[in-house]
């Protein structure tokens, strides 16, 4: 039985524990936060432990999956714990993930440990199907549009604004764009003209909305380079909408094999909610992450290193005959 520890309980964690009820071979040690924990009320049945006390779980658990915030939880948190325990994690910062590997390569292999990063849809899913259409269909142009959904990595950005009480961004595909990539047209697009971002924005008594426009609006890696609507609305109603957490996106590949036939490919995903899902996805990466330990790797590894038979309970032979 693989043993897994949930650190952090919003609704990425949440979205894990609900997925790992699911997994008969893993089993959920406990979660970890930095809150009390008697305000802790988890969703499933799982032990709640401060944060200061995970050094006393060394050796006891065979994967931490990670389900802080890409803004600066990951990015500060993420090496501290890699010295004592394999992680899994969904670092977004697409810009950044270059980096952010590199940083963490060093401290695992220093430390003899493993972590998988930058896990979940995009990037995971998604950056995986971008490299198998690339490759088949070498003659041609990527091109990725989200939504229409709720972006957590973007919807955290927000709340950690001084003055913000709570936000929500919803991550829009212009239909034009969309329309134009699907007939194969190939144009040429540019970030502002694939997506328009609408954030609901609740702030603190006295907080000043210009300021707080002008910081999202500009704000490097996630609302700079986009048509950004900022709303500002009561705690109540960002409540309200933070109830339903759906999203989803189209991955496509459109190029042709010779002048005269052209291929449009597609995957997209339709999902009711945007954590559940991403925590179905870290939670099969960590039944990999704890299977290549146990074969001596170390280091940081992404979807791409990841051979797709040890994301999945079913033995080789059973792939073969079931899925192959």
């Amino acid at each position: 039985m693989i043993k897994v520890g949930i650190v952090g309980y919003g609704n990425l964690g949440k979205g894990v524990s609900f997925a790992l009820q699911k997994a008969s071979d893993l089993e959920c040690v406990g979660v970890f936060t930095r809150r009390d924990v008697s305000t802790v009320n988890p969703v499933t049945d799982l032990n709640v432990y401060h944060i200061s006390e995970l050094e006393k779980f060394k050796g006891k658990i065979d994967v931490l999956i990670l389900c802080g915030g890409s803004a600066t939880d990951l990015p500060n948190n993420t090496a501290n714990v890699l010295k004592d325990f394999c992680t899994v994690d969904s670092f977004d910062t697409h810009a950044k993930i270059p980096e952010y590997f590199a940083k963490l390569d060093e401290v695992a292999k220093a430390n003899k440990t493993l972590c998988a990063i930058s896990i979940g849809w995009d990037p995971g899913v998604f950056s995986i199907m971008r490299s198998l259409f690339g490759s088949v269909l070498p003659c041609g142009n990527d091109y990725t549009f989200w939504g229409k959904g709720v972006s957590q990595g973007h919807s955290d950005a927000i709340r950690r604004i001084d003055g913000v009480e709570n936000a929500i961004q919803y991550t829009v595909p212009k239909q034009e764009a969309l329309s134009a990539v699907r007939s194969g047209a190939n144009p040429n697009l540019t970030t502002r003209e694939k997506h328009l971002r609408e954030c609901y924005v609740a702030v603190k008594e006295g907080a000043d909305k210009e300021l707080i426009e002008k910081s999202i609006k500009e704000m490097p890696n996630y609302f700079a380079d986009y048509d950004t609507i900022v709303n500002f609305v009561s705690a109540e109603e960002v409540a309200q909408m933070q109830k339903s957490l759906p999203h989803g996106g189209f991955v496509i590949r459109s190029g042709n094999t010779t002048e005269n036939n052209s291929h449009v490919l597609e995957l997209s995903l339709k999902l009711g909610s945007n954590p559940e899902f991403t925590g179905s996805v870290l939670v099969a990466y960590s039944r990999a992450i704890a299977r290549l330990s146990k074969e001596g790797i170390t280091g940081a590894l992404t979807v791409y290193d990841i051979p797709l038979k040890y994301l999945s309970p079913l033995s080789n032979e059973q792939l073969r005959e079931k899925l192959l």
